[in-house]
């Protein structure tokens, strides 16, 4: 099946479902930091692991090997820019910032500073048709739909505010926000380009791969070493979610562009999120009603944001 007919609410669901993979990949990676007292170090894991996937993957499909000679072939012939193979690095770029800022700023400002950047991001995008999927129109039903995603987010984590950071420590994580949309769209152009979600989503994981790494050592130049690895495997698996969200999104962006991609998988890490709590809490946290009515409003704004346009896609 091909994009252009590949039915817009299905594109939905699995963006929902990418989403609630995020979540799960963030819990992953978060107690694989946390064993390791050294969230670079769980970065580089997850993103080499991930790397290491995808290089077995295309050693075994060769349109992924025949994707990586279009891609080649397109920036030699300049039909492809080159800064359009980096969209790894926004994904280090946000690792960064959660290393720099998540401890002072709290998971709550962290979130919505975070989806804050996302969500301009699309729709300035979306605007001027970066994504593979072409200009698509500034609607009111789109605007209405990013300010109760926006609202949805920051009701869903308020009972987490706290804490006295300064608001400038903010624009990392805003920033990070802003280069997940610009990540979606370069990726989808890559796929288009390669013929292969394998191939962009082999060149995403290679960049940032070499990202981390670099911020890895000069981690540990500075605070030394981390604890030993842990052995529940697990704790490994990050990677390979990381494999199926780059790989699906970037098909999925030229169909939804890329403001309803992201409203979508912000929703579906919500609701994962929220079924983490209910099934699989953390300890010392409750679970709040500004959590369940925040992720609901978030499901009503991919809603409200679907509404019209989708029929008016045009054509890549």
């Amino acid at each position: 099946m091909t994009p252009r007919s590949f039915p817009l609410w299905l594109a939905l669901v699995l963006a929902l479902l990418c989403g609630a993979l995020v979540a799960l990949q963030s819990r992953i990676n978060g107690e694989l930091g946390s064993r390791l007292g050294d969230g670079f170090t769980a970065a580089a894991i997850s993103f080499g692991s991930g790397l290491v996937i995808l290089t077995v993957a295309l050693a075994i499909v060769p349109a992924g090997r025949r994707g990586l000679a279009r891609v080649r072939d397109a920036l030699r012939g300049r039909g492809l820019r080159w800064w359009y193979v980096l969209g790894g690095a926004a994904g280090s770029f946000l690792v960064l910032s959660q290393g720099l800022t998540a401890a002072a700023l709290g998971v709550a400002l962290f979130t919505v500073a975070v989806v804050a950047g996302q969500t301009i991001s699309g729709l300035v995008l979306d605007r001027v048709g970066l994504g593979p999927g072409g200009r698509r129109p500034l609607t009111a039903a789109r605007l209405v739909g990013a300010l109760l995603a926006l609202v949805a987010v920051t009701w869903a984590v308020s009972a987490q505010f706290g804490g006295s950071a300064p608001v400038w420590m903010m624009l990392l994580p805003f920033i990070a926000g802003l280069g997940t949309g610009w990540q979606q769209a370069v990726n989808g152009q890559v796929r288009v380009v390669a013929e292969s979600a394998l191939t962009a989503t082999f060149i995403n994981f290679a960049v940032g791969t070499a990202v981390l790494v670099v911020l890895m050592f000069g981690h540990w130049a500075l605070a030394g070493l981390p604890a030993r690895l842990p052995a529940e495997p697990w704790l490994y698996v990050g990677g390979a979610i990381g494999c199926i969200f780059i790989g699906v999104t970037a098909f999925l962006v030229r169909i939804t562009g890329v403001l309803l991609l992201g409203l979508a998988t912000v929703a579906g890490q919500l609701v994962s999120a929220l079924l983490l709590d209910l099934l699989l809490p953390t300890a010392g946290h409750v679970l709040a009603f500004s959590t369940i009515g925040g992720t609901l409003l978030a499901i009503v704004a991919v809603a409200v944001a679907s509404i019209r346009w989708g029929w008016r896609r045009q054509p890549a």
